[in-house]
């Protein structure tokens, strides 16, 4: 069966469940809002932070105590039940994203080894600069939509593959960031269907550093996908629990490994008013050979929680393959990390994240390691209208060991060749300059 084969599935099946719903609650009263005009912009922002996530309104003039608390999930939260609002809101704005990060090391290639976000080092750079538009859909006006258009450092290597070839049209692609269509349909308690380029389910952390609580991404992000090609359905099944399926291109978003799609889901819990849960599954082939035996799993896991002061998460996953060469070793890679974010006044914050990652094979990662590493960011930011000023001090350490574990340090050893060392220590200024407004016809 094709991709458009297992699209339809995915959706018949959630239509049948969400028909089954609304068979349940057609007797229930309907509920009626009469809102004030700003209520229902502030409403239709919360709405469209909910389904598009990694777009997040930024909190411009708002107090830092709930800005600054913003779960840092945006870009690859659940996309949830979006609450009905009177009137179509359209949102737009832009960010550049700027950043210099020092490497104590100074290696001769100015990378930063492995990685797939921020990972040139001594000297200033733009690693992202992005302008979008969107609209979520409604009760009052059920279509959606956004378009986003991106450049920058960072777009050149996160959404490709190590060991697949690219996309055809991978050029053009990469410049778009969530691009797609969405429709609100009228079953039970509201079917959210999706298609395009959208925020992945898999992580904690956005591929924008404007909507993480620290400016570089921990090592479990930079390894799943940022964002998805496909299409997905979301239903809200209580007030509590949300899920959803999706049927994705592949693995990585830019990367053509075969002709077969990956499929997963979610399921997302609200445990308490402080509490949530998330589990998402991911599957299909990654390689040349889509038999069953071959496909790549993976599974990850987010507890958070969240105050208006205090937000902490707990986020692991874990992967495993099997590879279609002689012996069919299979791999296995794990990830996690637990960040911590604090609210110290209506403008500074502090995070510290710790981390590890283990790639025991090399498959994601490219070299067989264990790395291990603490991030410490103080943030600073000054909202002026729709403008936002984000500054980010930021330290990190990383430490890789294994056969062929490490970070580059110092000149070649040979033509094209740096030498390594375990350990590297980043000194991080990253400055982003945000505008957000939004438009009511």
């Amino acid at each position: 069966m094709g991709r458009f084969g297992f699209a339809a599935s995915a959706l018949l099946a959630m239509c049948l469940f969400a028909g089954h719903a609304q068979a349940r609650t057609q007797n229930s009263a309907s509920q009626e809002s009469q809102e004030a005009p700003q209520k229902r912009v502030e409403d239709a922002q919360e709405a469209a932070t909910i389904l598009m996530p990694n777009l997040a309104v930024s909190n411009s003039g708002e107090d830092q105590s709930s800005a600054a608390a913003t779960p840092a999930s945006g870009s690859q939260a659940p996309q949830q039940q979006v609450p009905s609002t009177p009137d179509p809101v359209w949102f737009y704005g832009a960010f550049v994203d700027s950043g210099y990060l020092l490497d104590f090391n100074h290696p001769a290639n100015d990378l930063f080894r492995s990685r797939g976000t921020t990972y040139k080092l001594d000297y200033p750079l733009i690693n992202m600069a992005c302008a979008y538009i969107r609209k979520a859909p409604s009760e009052s006006s059920r279509w959606g939509m956004e378009l986003t258009a991106q450049a920058g450092q960072d777009s050149r290597v996160f959404g490709f593959s190590s060991t697949a070839p690219n996309l055809p049209g991978y050029e053009g692609l990469r410049h778009l960031g969530p691009t797609d269509i969405s429709y609100l349909a009228p079953m039970g308690k509201g079917l959210t269907i999706q298609a395009g380029i959208f925020s992945s389910f898999i992580g904690y952390d956005s591929l924008y550093a404007k909507d993480n609580f620290n400016y570089t991404r921990p090592w479990g992000a930079d390894f799943t996908p940022y964002l998805m090609m496909g299409v997905n359905a979301s239903y809200p099944f209580t007030s509590k629990l949300t899920g959803t399926l999706f049927i994705v291109n592949g693995y990585w978003h830019l990367a053509d490994a075969n002709h077969v799609p990956s499929w997963g889901g979610q399921v997302a819990y609200k445990v308490t008013n402080h509490t949530t849960l998330k589990e998402t599954v991911l599957a299909g082939p990654h390689q040349s050979d889509t038999d069953s035996e071959f496909w790549r799993f993976l599974w990850d896991s987010i507890l958070e929680w969240k105050t208006d002061r205090v937000t902490t998460a707990f986020e692991y996953h874990v992967g495993t393959e099997k590879i279609a060469v002689p012996g069919e070793p299979r791999t296995l890679w794990m990830s996690a990390q637990l960040p911590f974010h604090y609210v110290i006044t209506k403008r500074w914050s502090a995070t510290v994240r710790p981390e590890v990652y283990w790639d025991r094979d090399g498959r994601v990662t490219g070299f067989p390691q264990t790395v291990k590493a603490n991030t410490t960011t103080l943030e600073y930011r000054v909202p002026y209208r729709n403008f936002t000023g984000i500054f980010r001090l930021e330290h990190r350490i990383d430490n890789s060991r294994g056969l062929q574990g490490g970070f580059f340090r110092g000149g070649e050893i040979s033509p094209g060749a740096v030498g390594l060392t375990p350990t590297q220590n980043l000194l991080i200024l990253g400055v982003i300059l945000t505008f957000d407004s939004h438009l009511k016809p």
